[in-house]
């Protein structure tokens, strides 16, 4: 049996710089390199479930390494030239119970630049 490969992704990372006039916030971003992901194609249930819920067909799967504090809400994700942006919450398992070195599942779909 062969050892599992893992990716390294990008992640776009978001923080609060100031709010404008009207209180709303303003955020800087930068790339932040995520060692240890894996990266795989959803089921067709999984496809299923993320067109009823949320409109849009997923395109991949991301298994997030244990110990990871990352927030994978609403961010953009770069993979071999290709951004993806999140979908839904992270399905998350409590990291004790799960036995390999990945506890956390995040949705994806390709980002198309002005399609928010």
């Amino acid at each position: 049996m062969g050892l599992i490969k893992t990716v390294t992704i990008q992640l776009q990372v978001k923080t609060l710089q100031e709010t404008d006039i009207l209180n709303h916030p303003i955020y800087a971003t930068e790339w932040i390199d995520v060692p240890g992901v894996l990266f795989g194609e959803p089921s067709s249930d999984e496809i299923t479930n993320s067109f009823n819920m949320y409109g849009k067909q997923i395109t991949a799967m991301l298994a997030i390494p244990k110990g990871d504090t990352n927030n994978w809400e609403d961010t953009l994700i770069k993979f071999n030239d290709v951004t993806y942006r999140t979908i839904g919450a992270p399905i998350e398992g409590i990291e004790a119970n799960v036995p390999l070195s990945w506890h956390r599942k995040v949705r994806l779909v390709k980002y198309v630049e002005g399609e928010d």
